[in-house]
């Protein structure tokens, strides 16, 4: 016997943590049970001939929103291959509305209907005892809770729902780490949410589930033994319990090993004195921090029943902030209920001025199963008909704003969410009172002049911020080419000086004395301070113009928050003889 389960990831660095539970939890059956991993950027054709190549017995696919038209197109070839070929699906995209996509696939024989782990094993028992014994299919079926399936009468049998199971039955599934090389590594300690956001899928799993601390200690130490360079948390509020908290993070603080990195999604307004005391002495890198504001306008975020103190969350990204040592991930959602541009954009302002190291704007998907989808009639919600269900327009945002909104992301993502323009755009947010104009302007910029069209070099979007600077604030050009050319040296050691750079060959001799290691330093002169800009994650006015100031450039110990160089302001009488 044997049972095919397939996943197909958004990315090559990612892991798909569900199949290989399943397969762990199995584990009396585990020579009857292949693994097959696939991204969508594999062509369905490349996909289907390896699945058939594999000649399953029987065929279980894992769905979610970024697979799922991937996964229905090879149900539906696969099937003419193989008429005879049991297919089984589970995951959030089939377990919601699971007679309707029995209904649309009648070649699918079942669906495994919320957490799996039970029900598959139980699946996996009844197909290697069928295969030595006359059992009656109907019968043995109906036997395991949990799925819905289709009798030989072609009728859909929905069995009785199976009960949450206990997080410590959960078996640990990277024994095998070969199998993760350079992949995100995804790790849970619950299951479930305290909170009932109104989009999320969480909201209607009820109650809580937590791993023991101490299997969890003894999981976390094998991460750190192996030296994997990041474990990514999956809990949806991470620090939902003080108590689990604060005993994962005082075991990965006192086990750390200076390389593992522990990312963890978290409620900010939650966070006590004492955690943000704690974490504030942990090692820079050691863990990172995202955090799902969505919106700070009032009416939408009781309309989506999100618990949130605004005034604590601003308060706790600050005290996070300044130890500087913590990465922080905001995330804002647009097209929620009561929400319209301009109060988006009010959203994006007041989180945007918190200086994240990065702000992820997203646009709201539209879940089967969840709040939101039972009531898109009431919100006027017109969404994607296939994944990943993105609203296109509401009640309060036309589809022409969210394409405008569109073009923020799309900037946000090139020249602030890449850490590579810091400097410059701190100085463009002067010319504008609201930085989501910025970057709207900045897309519309782009796409009068066709640049949408086409991948550009680091340096090439340096250019095209700098005539889009000369058009908005052109009084100001001389500081835009100082802080583009500060940017790209603060990133990397160019081996290219852009074409706006004077040349440094009156310096040449001097720096080469002074840059003793070659390429993991360079020294470059600015007329404008610098200093100013480095300092502070926003300022207020553009910086001063001053005599010449050289800056060095170290590029061996780069911060691990931002990637960027080691700089220093030098004394211009230092090139002379000195080292570094």
């Amino acid at each position: 016997m044997n049972i095919l389960l397939t996943a197909i990831n958004a990315k090559y660095i990612h892991s798909n943590l569900a199949v290989y539970s399943l397969k762990a939890y199995a584990k009396e059956y585990a020579d009857h049970i292949q693994l097959a991993e696939y991204t969508i950027n594999h062509r369905v054709e490349y996909i289907l001939q390896e699945i058939y190549k594999k000649k399953p017995d029987v065929l279980c696919f894992s769905c979610y929103i970024w697979n799922f038209r991937y996964v229905q197109d090879l149900i539906t070839e696969i099937h003419k291959l193989l008429p005879e070929l049991p297919i089984w699906v589970g995951g959030p995209e089939v377990s919601y509305e699971p007679e309707a996509f029995l209904n649309q696939f009648p070649m699918v024989t079942g669906v495994m209907i919320g957490e799996g782990e039970e029900t598959f094993r139980e699946l996996c028992g009844y197909y290697v005892n069928q295969e030595h014994s006359e059992r009656n299919q109907e019968g043995n079926l109906s036997d395991i809770s949990g799925i819905l399936f289709r009798n030989e009468k072609k009728e859909l049998i929905r069995t009785p729902h199976r009960e949450p199971m206990s997080m410590d039955d959960l078996p640990f599934c990277y024994e095998h780490l070969e199998d993760f090389e350079n992949r995100i590594i995804y790790y849970e300690t619950s299951r479930g949410c305290p909170f009932s956001c109104s989009y999320c899928l969480s909201s209607i799993e009820k109650g809580l589930r937590f791993r023991s601390l101490e299997l969890v200690k003894k999981e976390l130490q094998f991460f750190l033994e192996h030296k994997v360079p990041q474990v990514k948390f999956v809990d949806r509020t991470f620090n939902c319990n003080h108590n689990h908290a604060m005993g994962i993070w005082k075991y990965v603080k006192a086990h750390d090993n200076g390389i593992t990195n522990f990312h963890f999604e978290i409620s900010a307004d939650l966070l006590t004195e004492e955690e943000i005391e704690f974490i504030a002495d942990m090692r820079p890198g050691l863990i990172q921090l995202e955090i799902g504001v969505q919106s700070t306008f009032t009416p939408t975020i009781q309309e989506i029943h999100r618990t949130m103190n605004l005034s604590r969350l601003e308060t706790v990204v600050k005290k996070v902030q300044q130890a500087g040592n913590i990465h922080q991930h905001l995330d804002l959602i647009a097209g929620l209920p009561r929400e319209d541009f301009a109060t988006f954009a009010k959203s994006f302002q007041e989180i945007y001025r918190l200086k994240p190291e990065q702000l992820q704007l997203g646009f709201l998907k539209v879940l089967k199963g969840s709040f939101m989808y039972e009531h898109q009639k009431e919100y006027g919600l017109v969404y994607q008909s296939n994944p990943p269900y993105e609203v296109m327009s509401t009640n309060w945002l036309t589809y022409e704003e969210v394409l405008k909104i569109k073009l923020v992301e799309e900037m946000l993502e090139v020249y602030y969410n890449s850490g590579q323009f810091e400097m410059t755009m701190k100085v463009l947010e002067q010319a504008y009172d609201n930085p989501f104009d910025m970057f709207l302007e900045l897309g519309e910029y782009y796409e009068a002049h066709g640049l949408f069209a086409m991948n550009h070099s680091r340096i090439r979007r340096c250019e095209i911020l700098l005539d889009f600077a000369r058009e908005k604030d052109a009084a100001h050009e001389e500081i835009y080419k100082e802080t583009l050319t500060f940017d790209l040296y603060y990133r990397e050691n160019m081996k290219t000086r852009p074409k706006w750079v004077p040349e440094l060959a009156e310096f040449k001799e001097e720096t080469r004395k002074y840059c003793k290691n070659g390429k993991m330093s360079h020294i470059e002169p600015f007329f404008y301070d610098m200093n100013l800009l480095l300092q502070k994650k926003s300022v207020e006015g553009y910086p001063t113009k001053r005599e010449k100031q050289f800056y060095l450039f170290s590029y061996e110990n780069k911060n691990p928050l931002t990637g960027q160089a080691n700089v220093q302001p030098i004394n211009v009488n230092m090139l002379e003889g000195g080292t570094a």
